[in-house]
């Protein structure tokens, strides 16, 4: 076997592991689902059961911590998108020799746990009667995904074109048109991602929320305290469920690009 056909077999091997790691537990989880066991296992089978989907249904307590879930999330997104492009615009601007310092201070708060967090920021705002709750939630969640979303643009920004900026301006273009026509239409792709990426960190967050959620339980810490008192694979059947909407929003989104790609193209050869 020559060292090429040994590479490419190392290869095969590897990516085949690799999404064999990735998968596999969420295969097992599902199949959990279809258990007729009050536990959340495949073994032993005891037999085939629609049931945990009607307990899903009827389990009010992880319904609202759902929507809770939702609605620190959406929080998140309002906050955290907007502190994340201003932060990466303005580190984009920034020449002087403090331009290292602020950005690791931009970036301190994804280097510090989650639990320091979480009690650092419940502490503080109960000076200010603010006790733990959504609101609470939103603003420790923000302190550290801000800095995702800065990341992404950043790394946007590192290939846009600044000739076209002072091009826009030149013409007589204000900052505020030449962001909107210009900077953002190009940054949109970075924006979109990073909106997703600040959605999934805060959907399945526990160790901040665990400390400033209080009595609004989210579903993360719902599903811990399951664990302790008894775990149904009611849980397992919302998994599911929420694995089949992200499959499906990512193959919408999949044949959405392709049409415009193709749409694109044909405006091209025309």
């Amino acid at each position: 076997m020559t060292s090429q056909r040994l590479l490419a077999f190392g290869l095969k091997f590897y990516i085949v592991v690799f999404f064999a790691y990735l998968f596999l537990p969420l295969i097992i989880m599902s199949l959990a689902t279809f258990n007729d066991s009050r536990f959340p296992t495949v073994t032993p089978w005891g037999g085939t059961t629609l049931r945990w989907f009607g307990e899903l249904w009827h389990d009010g307590g992880m319904w609202h911590a759902l929507s809770n879930s939702l609605m620190v999330a959406a929080g998140v997104l309002v906050l955290a998108v907007p502190i994340g492009i201003s932060s990466a615009l303005f580190l984009n601007t920034v020449s002087s020799r403090a331009k290292p310092f602020i950005y690791a201070l931009i970036l301190s708060p994804l280097l510090t746990p989650g639990v320091i967090i979480g009690i650092s920021t419940l502490i503080f705002w109960r000076q200010f009667g603010v006790s733990g709750g959504i609101f609470l939630t939103v603003l420790g969640q923000t302190t550290f995904i801000a800095a995702y979303v800065m990341l992404m643009v950043m790394a946007r920004l590192q290939r846009f074109d600044r000739t076209m900026e002072r091009a826009a301006l030149d013409l007589g273009a204000s900052q505020w048109q030449m962001f909107r026509r210009i900077l953002l239409p190009y940054l949109k792709p970075a924006i979109l991602s990073a909106a997703v990426i600040a959605f999934l960190q805060s959907f399945e967050n526990y160790n901040t929320t665990l400390f400033v959620a209080g009595y609004d339980t989210t579903l993360t810490v719902y599903i811990a305290s399951q664990v302790r008192t008894g775990l149904t694979p009611a849980v397992n059947a919302l998994g599911l469920i929420l694995i089949l909407i992200t499959v499906v929003l990512a193959v919408v989104y999949e044949l959405k690009r392709r049409r415009e790609l193709a749409n694109a193209q044909k405006a091209g050869a025309m």
